[in-house]
């Protein structure tokens, strides 16, 4: 295992470089931390990173600062989540600065506003792809129950426009009820 510093040290700069480097919310950064966390660092399992962001969703504030405190928690206590938060807010921090200080400049320029409006096509293809490696992982599991509670989470967003805090509330009591029952099974 490697040494605490080393630990923090790479939660520092992987959450600074992330932080550093996403456009478009908390969604984009969570593929982001998926690719660095799970398939290339290997400290957390697939099914761990489901809950993290699961837990960066629910809690009010930003995903990907809700994100960097759970990811931080779980790989190095307390220091590993001040270590996180400061990564991640340290860029969106200096880049709001810079941008305030510029605001008349930036907000007549056809080259920034054309700018920002090719991120938002490279931000839905991430979101797209964040859902489908997500999703892909609940449909193969086979579990019959979590593809209909993911297929009834998106009829309910988007065909019902059921309140997304609602959708979550739900689904978690149904993952706890879940929990419960599978959990007597074992017992007997």
């Amino acid at each position: 295992m490697e040494s605490r510093k080393k630990v923090l040290l790479k939660i520092f700069l992987s959450t600074l470089y992330l932080s550093a480097f996403t456009f478009g919310g908390g969604y984009v950064i969570v593929t982001l931390m998926k690719k660095k966390f799970v398939d290339e660092y290997h400290w957390i399992q697939e099914e761990e990173m489901l809950d993290l962001v699961a837990i960066a969703q629910s809690a009010p504030g930003a995903i990907a600062v809700n994100g960097a405190v759970v990811l931080g928690y779980k790989l190095s206590g307390m220091a590993g989540v001040l270590t996180a938060i400061t990564a991640t807010i340290i860029p969106p921090f200096v880049i709001i600065s810079l941008i305030s200080v510029c605001y008349d400049l930036f907000r007549s320029s056809f080259i920034v506003s054309q700018l920002l409006e090719g991120m938002q096509a490279g931000v839905g293809a991430v979101i797209a792809a964040v859902v489908w490696e997500m999703g892909a992982g609940i449909v193969h599991g086979k579990s019959v129950l979590s593809g209909a509670i993911m297929a009834g989470a998106f009829i309910a967003a988007c065909v019902f426009q059921v309140n997304v805090v609602l959708i979550i509330i739900v689904c978690g009591l149904i993952g706890v009820i879940r929990s419960l029952v599978h959990g007597r099974r074992e017992k007997r």
